[in-house]
C-alpha cells in the first residue's frame, strides 16, 4: 500500500474503514436499474452462497488437529503458507464442494470467512487447554500457586487479564455441571460458529470486483460486481455485471486510496464496510513532554486533564482538568438492561412451559428482545463515539502528542450489590478506547495503556495514602467521592486527582512502554518503584499579576440591570385581576399580605399570576412570581446617570 500512496517525511500510511449505503444499481447487460431492494435480493442470493459453502468448511474442519495445522503456518511439503486465509486453505488442500454454478472468487470469498474464523480460534484453544491443564481445587477462588500456574500453561499469560481467565473457568464448570464431566477442548465447549452473510470482496481479483474512485468527483466511487440473477445459479449466464454507485462518507480522506469493500445486508438495504489507507502522522512511542491522563468513572464516565515533563525532570498539571459526564445516557441505559432482563425471563418462562399456544407470544418477545438490543448496542456505540472524541478533542486542545488510559480489563465488579456491579461489569470502557486509538492515530497522538495499581489510592503530590470523604464540607464523614492527604495537605475530586496519577504514572514510565502482538496497542507493563518514585505533580508556582494600578479617574457605571428597559412609567393597574405589574406601591386586592409578601413586596416585584395554572410557592404566599424573582426598575425610579461627568478631555 505504500507504494500507492506517496508518503512525505514523518509519515506512515493507516488502514481504517467506513461504513456506506448502496442505494441502488445498474445491470450492465440489460441496463435495466436496480432498486435499493431488488439489488439487495441479488447480493443477498449471493451471500447465501458464499455462507454455504463458508459453514460447510467450517463445520468439516472445527477440530484441534486442523486448527493447529492452520494455525503452524507450514503446509505438508514444509512451505511457508500464505497470509491470505483463501490462499492457505487451498494450499493445505481444504476445499469446498460447489452444487451450483459459481466462479472460483465466489469460492475465495468462503474459504477467506471460514479460514479467518479457524485462525481466530486457536486463541481461545490455548486459553482452554491451559485452563483445563492446571485446574483449582476450588474453581471460585485460586489461591496464588494456582494462578501462577495457570499463566504459566496458557501462552502468552503472564499479562493476560484474571478476568478472562475467570469467564472461562466459569463456562467449563458450567458444562461440567450439566454434562457431568469437564469439556475435553474448546471445540467441544463451543459449537460451530454461525457464519455470518456478507460478501468478503477483498479475496476477489478483476474477475469478480472492481472499485474505481471518481475523477470529477472525490466522494464518489464506482463498484462494479458479478451478481447471480437467480437463488441456484446453474450456468455463467446466470451471473451479471452490476455497477453500483457509492458516496464515499466524509471521513474518507481525499488523498486516500480505496480498497474493496465487504458487503453484508441490514435491514433490507446493502450495507459497505469500505477500507481506505491514508496517510497520518507517525506515532512515536518516547520522548513525549506533555501527556492527557484519562481516569474512568461510573457517572462522570471519563475525567481528563494534561501534564507536562519539565527538562529538570519535574511533572506539572496544566490546568484543573474536565470531566465527561454521561449519567443521562448511562440511567437509560440501564434502563433498558432491566427491560431486557425482564424480557429474557418471560421467553424463559414460555420455554419451560412449552405450551404450542405459546409460540406466538414467544415470537413477539423475541421480536421486541432483537429491538431492545438494537437499542442498546446504538447507545452504546453512540456513547463510546462521543467520548472517544470528547478525549482526543481535549488532547488536541492541550497539544499533548500522548493519551495515557487506566487498564481496566482485570476489573470485575464484586461486593458493591447486584446493581453496582452490573454497572461496573457493563461500561463501555473497551469500546471507548477503541475509538480513542482511532481518532488519536488520525492525528499522530499515541495511546499508551498503564497499570491502574493505586492511582485513586495514592496522593498525586506526595505518593501518600489518601482518605477519601463524602464531600469536601464534611471532612470527618468516610465515602469515596472526595479525597484528602493527610501528609501535603492536598484535596481535591476523587477522579481530579486519578487522572494527575495516570498522567504522571505514564511519563516517567514512558520508557518502558511497549506494543503488544495480540492486539498492537502500546501498553505499560508493570510499575518500577525508582520511576514511581518521580511521578509527581509538583505545584505549578504562583505567578504575580500585572499591575493594575489605577492612572485616572473611574469611569462610572450605570446600575440599569437592562439597557433601554422602558422610556415611560408603567400604565395603571386595570380594575379586574391581570398579571400585570401595578405602578409603583400600588395596594393589591388584599387588606393584610402574609408575613413573606410584606418581607418581600416592593416597587420591582413581579405580580402574581392569575391565568396560568402555574402556581410557584411565592405567589401561593402573595409576594409575586417567586420570593427572588424581581423585574428591572423603571427608569423613572432612579435617575439615569451622566457618563460624561469626570471623564476629561476628548482631545
Amino acid at each position: 500500500m505504500s507504494r500507492k500512496l506517496p508518503l512525505a517525511d514523518g509519515e506512515t500510511c493507516r488502514t481504517a474503514c467506513a461504513r456506506a449505503l448502496i442505494r441502488s444499481g445498474v445491470d450492465e447487460k440489460t441496463g435495466e436499474v436496480l432498486t435499493c431492494a431488488a439489488l439487495a435480493e441479488r447480493v443477498g442470493w449471493c451471500a447465501d452462497l458464499v455462507a454455504g459453502m463458508s459453514g460447510a468448511l467450517l463445520a468439516g474442519h472445527w477440530n484441534t488437529t486442523d486448527v493447529d495445522a492452520l494455525a503452524g503456518g507450514q503446509d505438508p511439503g514444509g512451505r511457508k503458507l500464505p497470509s491470505n486465509a483463501w490462499m492457505a486453505l487451498r494450499r493445505l488442500g481444504w476445499t469446498v464442494s460447489r452444487e451450483v454454478k459459481v466462479n472460483d472468487r465466489i469460492v475465495r470469498m468462503a474459504q477467506e470467512q471460514a479460514g479467518r474464523a479457524l485462525r481466530s480460534v486457536k486463541w481461545r484453544a490455548d486459553l482452554v487447554a491451559g485452563v483445563l491443564a492446571v485446574w483449582p481445587e476450588d474453581p471460585k477462588k485460586r489461591i496464588g500457586e494456582e494462578w501462577d500456574a495457570v499463566r504459566a500453561a496458557i501462552p502468552g499469560g503472564e499479562h493476560l487479564p484474571s478476568s478472562i481467565i475467570r469467564s472461562r473457568t466459569r463456562q467449563i464448570t458450567s458444562f461440567e455441571r450439566n454434562h457431568g464431566r469437564r469439556p475435553i477442548d474448546v471445540f467441544e465447549l463451543e459449537p460451530t460458529p454461525r457464519v455470518a452473510r456478507m460478501l468478503l470482496l477483498a479475496a476477489c481479483d478483476g474477475q469478480q470486483a472492481t472499485i474505481e474512485r471518481s475523477a470529477t468527483e472525490p466522494t464518489k466511487a464506482l463498484l462494479r460486481l458479478q451478481l447471480p440473477t437467480r437463488p441456484s445459479p446453474q450456468t455463467y449466464r446466470d451471473w451479471t455485471w452490476v455497477e453500483c454507485s457509492i458516496t464515499l462518507p466524509p471521513t474518507v480522506a481525499a488523498n486516500g486510496v480505496i480498497h474493496l469493500p465487504t458487503l453484508r445486508i441490514a435491514g433490507g438495504k446493502v450495507r459497505a464496510d469500505l477500507a481506505y489507507t491514508h496517510p497520518v502522522p507517525k506515532i512515536q512511542r518516547t520522548g513525549h513532554t506533555v501527556a492527557l491522563g484519562v481516569d474512568w468513572g461510573l457517572n462522570t464516565l471519563l475525567s481528563a486533564g494534561a501534564a507536562r515533563l519539565h527538562d529538570e525532570g519535574q511533572i506539572t498539571d496544566l490546568g484543573a482538568g474536565a470531566q465527561f459526564r454521561a449519567a443521562g445516557v448511562l440511567a437509560k441505559q440501564y434502563r433498558l438492561r432491566r427491560i431486557s432482563e425482564r424480557l429474557h425471563a418471560k421467553t424463559d418462562h414460555y420455554d419451560r412451559l412449552a405450551d404450542p399456544s405459546l409460540d406466538s407470544r414467544a415470537a413477539t418477545l423475541a421480536q421486541e428482545i432483537r429491538r431492545v438490543s438494537a437499542l442498546r448496542s446504538n447507545l452504546n456505540d453512540a456513547l463510546a463515539c462521543s467520548a472517544a472524541r470528547w478525549a482526543v478533542d481535549q488532547a488536541v486542545a492541550a497539544r499533548a502528542t500522548v493519551i495515557y488510559l487506566e487498564d481496566l480489563r482485570s476489573m470485575e465488579a464484586g461486593g458493591m450489590g447486584r446493581t453496582q456491579n452490573t454497572r461496573l461489569s457493563q461500561t463501555v470502557r473497551g469500546q471507548i478506547a477503541d475509538h480513542i486509538r482511532h481518532l488519536a492515530a488520525e492525528v499522530g497522538i499515541a495511546v499508551v495503556t498503564v497499570p491502574p495499581r493505586n492511582t485513586s489510592k495514592h496522593c498525586p503530590a506526595c505518593l501518600t495514602s489518601l482518605r477519601h470523604r463524602k464531600a469536601p464540607d464534611r471532612p470527618t464523614v468516610p465515602g469515596w467521592k472526595w479525597a484528602i492527604c493527610p501528609g501535603c495537605g492536598w484535596q481535591g475530586d476523587r477522579d481530579q486527582g486519578a487522572w494527575r496519577r495516570i498522567a504522571a504514572r505514564g511519563l516517567a514510565h514512558q520508557t518502558k512502554t511497549v506494543v503488544d502482538r495480540t492486539s498492537g496497542a502500546m501498553v505499560i507493563r508493570a510499575v518500577v518503584d525508582a520511576m514511581e518514585a518521580k511521578s509527581v505533580i509538583t505545584a505549578t508556582p504562583k505567578t504575580h499579576r500585572t499591575d493594575r494600578s489605577k492612572t485616572g479617574p473611574t469611569r462610572p457605571r450605570t446600575n440599569r440591570l437592562t439597557p433601554g428597559r422602558r422610556e415611560v412609567p408603567s400604565p395603571t393597574r386595570p380594575l379586574g385581576r391581570a398579571g400585570q405589574r401595578p405602578e409603583g406601591h400600588a395596594p393589591t386586592d388584599r387588606t393584610r399580605l402574609p408575613r413573606a409578601a410584606h418581607r418581600h413586596q416592593s416597587v420591582t416585584t413581579i405580580s402574581t399570576p392569575t391565568t396560568s395554572r402555574h402556581r410557584p410557592r411565592g405567589a401561593a404566599l402573595g409576594a409575586g412570581f417567586h420570593l427572588h424573582a424581581h423585574a428591572s426598575p423603571p427608569r423613572w425610579a432612579q435617575p439615569a446617570p451622566n457618563l460624561t461627568v469626570r471623564m476629561g478631555s476628548l482631545s
